[in-house]
C-alpha cells in the first residue's frame, strides 16, 4: 500500500468545524488524505467540548468510525488537567494550542482579542511566548503542538522572521524535542522554513496539519507537505498516530 498522509488536526461540528464526523473524512478522503478529528476541548472557546462528560461523548461517537481520535486542548485551560487515564487512553493523539500567553506580572494575552496592553513590545511579548511555550512542554502531556508560529491579532502583519528569532526558534525547538513533541506544519497558521528546517535538524518530528473548519480546508496538506519535504523530513517519519503512537498510550 502506497503511503499517505494524515491530516492530524481538522475540525467538526463537535466544535467550530461546518461538517459532521462523516462529512469530514469523506471531503478528507475525496484529497488522497487520511482522516483524523481534533476537536477543540477548552472552557475558552466558544463552540468546544467544555467538560468531561462532552469529551466522553465525543470519543464515544467518533470511536466506530474509520477516523482517528484526537482532541485539541488550550494550554492556559484546565479541562486537559480533569481527564481520568480512561478517557486519555481512548485518543489516537492529542493536540495543545497556545491560545494564551502568560506574561511576567500574571496576566494572559490571548491569541485573538483586539487590544494588547499598553506597553507591551513585540519583544517582550515574544519573550513571554517562549517561556510559555517551554511550560507547555515541560507539564502538558500532549503529542503535538498546534501551530507553532500562531501571534497575536496585533502581530500578524509583522515579518514572522523576525519576531521569531533563530535564538527564540532554539529554544522552543529544544523544549519539544526534551519533551517528545512534534511540531505542527499547519496549512492555517503557516511557519516560515527556517523554523521548520531547525525543529527537523534537532530530531523533532513533524506533523501535517490542515487545522480545517470547512470542506474546502479539511485535508488540505499541499503546503504542510511540502514544507516537510524541503526540510528534508522523509514522508514515513512524518507524525502518526498509528504508526508513532500517543504520549498517553
Amino acid at each position: 500500500m502506497s503511503w499517505e498522509p494524515i491530516d492530524c488536526h481538522a475540525h467538526t461540528v463537535f466544535s467550530d468545524g461546518e461538517l459532521t464526523p462523516e462529512a469530514l473524512i469523506a471531503a478528507v478522503r475525496a484529497r488522497g488524505v487520511r482522516p483524523s478529528i481534533a476537536d477543540h476541548a477548552s472552557r475558552d472557546v466558544s463552540s468546544a467540548l467544555k467538560t468531561v462528560d462532552a469529551v466522553r461523548d465525543y470519543l464515544a461517537a467518533v470511536s466506530a468510525l474509520p477516523v482517528g481520535r484526537g482532541a485539541e486542548f488550550c494550554w492556559h485551560d484546565s479541562l486537559w488537567r480533569e481527564l481520568p487515564a480512561t478517557l486519555l487512553s481512548q485518543f489516537t493523539h492529542r493536540v495543545g494550542s497556545l491560545h494564551a500567553i502568560a506574561l511576567a506580572d500574571g496576566s494572559w494575552v490571548h491569541m485573538f482579542q483586539r487590544h494588547l496592553p499598553d506597553g507591551l513590545t513585540p519583544d517582550v511579548y515574544m519573550e513571554a511566548h517562549v517561556a510559555t511555550l517551554e511550560a507547555f512542554a515541560r507539564e502538558m502531556p500532549v503529542d503535538i503542538l498546534a501551530h507553532p508560529t500562531l501571534l497575536p491579532l496585533s502581530y500578524r502583519t509583522l515579518p514572522i522572521e523576525e519576531l521569531w528569532t533563530e535564538a527564540r526558534e532554539a529554544r522552543a525547538v529544544a523544549a519539544l524535542a526534551a519533551a517528545g513533541i512534534a511540531f505542527e506544519i499547519s496549512n492555517r497558521y503557516r511557519p516560515h522554513p527556517r523554523f521548520v528546517a531547525r525543529a527537523h535538524a534537532a530530531g523533532v518530528r513533524l506533523a501535517l496539519g490542515s487545522d480545517g473548519h470547512t470542506a474546502e480546508q479539511v485535508g488540505d496538506l499541499a503546503f504542510p507537505l511540502a514544507t516537510a519535504r524541503a526540510a528534508g523530513a522523509a514522508d514515513a517519519a512524518l507524525y502518526d498516530p498509528f504508526v508513532h503512537g500517543s504520549r498517553a498510550a
